[in-house]
């Protein structure tokens, strides 16, 4: 068992680095990608960790690419380094977050909730702050019974505490990954939200521009969906992954660690390319 799409305490996952390594040594999986968002101040941890675990560490992150209709998020994985650029566009998502965040703030204390960003900092050291923070936070004021009802009643696009998030270009992310000797994958591509008559189109389109890999199997797509995917990864000459995008029990219980769409267990074939595009990156 692989998993090439997992979060930890570094950006809003609920285990840190190390942790994740020995829950993925209990569970027998091999490889685990670390992939946090707009950060890779997990990394050093979990490398260490990984070797202690006998774990092979793919050092991974997950960046918001502005793109105009729902999510796109590229998985920049296996790099060997963090170039310039790559840490220019790392320092860019975290700035972009923390004015998010300061808006965010100002909405909630506008409808009279006693919330400060310094507040949240101490409550969330050493980490990206997110909306799941923001969740967490109101849940434990017991303005929420879950962390589910915040997104529901305030959090989730369209909903009145909700903020609109600055990405980074998709051309510079992908260059900024391919210099710093990682390989780039498009990250849950249903979240997208785009028909399947315009998917295989923009799929090429982004292959053009240097993305490699698809993740064609992940939790919040339906499996038909995935096998469709994978289909059409393998028409477009993109390589194939999978992952649980596992944030941890309390965070997203319906996720578990070396499992994706269907429950299905990640098996290590859905490795083989990116292994192979990681063997081949010295002439990227």
């Amino acid at each position: 068992m692989i998993d090439l799409h997992v979060h930890t305490t570094a950006s809003d996952g609920q285990y840190t680095p190390t942790q994740i390594m020995e829950k993925a040594a209990e569970r027998n999986i091999s490889v685990v990608a670390i992939t946090d968002h707009d950060t890779v101040d997990g990394i050093e941890e979990a490398r260490i960790a990984a070797e202690k675990n006998g774990i092979t560490l793919v050092p991974g992150v997950e960046l918001n690419i502005n793109f105009p209709t729902g999510e796109f998020h590229l998985l920049g994985l296996g790099y060997t380094h963090i170039s310039d650029s790559f840490r220019t566009i790392l320092d860019s998502l975290v700035n972009n977050r923390e004015l998010r965040n300061e808006k965010m703030i100002e909405k909630i204390r506008a409808d009279g909730i006693d919330i400060t960003l310094e507040e949240m900092k101490k409550d969330f050291p050493n980490t990206v702050l997110g909306r799941p923070h923001f969740a967490a936070e109101l849940e434990k004021k017991k303005i929420v019974k879950n962390r589910q009802m915040a997104f529901d009643r305030y959090l989730a696009k369209g909903r009145p505490w909700y903020v609109e998030r600055i990405g980074t270009n998709l051309d510079e992310a992908v260059l900024a990954i391919r210099e710093s000797g990682g390989i780039p994958v498009i990250a849950h591509p249903m979240s997208l939200y785009q028909s399947w008559g315009k998917l295989p189109e923009i799929l090429k389109d982004f292959h053009e521009r240097g993305v490699l890999g698809l993740e064609a199997f992940h939790p919040g797509a339906r499996v038909t969906e995935c096998l469709r995917l994978e289909e059409l990864a393998q028409k477009l000459g993109l390589f194939v992954t999978a992952g649980s995008d596992f944030h941890g029990e309390k965070i997203r219980g319906d996720r578990k660690l070396g499992h994706t769409c269907g429950g299905k267990k990640i098996e290590d074939r859905y490795y083989e390319g990116l292994r192979n595009a990681l063997e081949k990156r010295e002439s990227l």
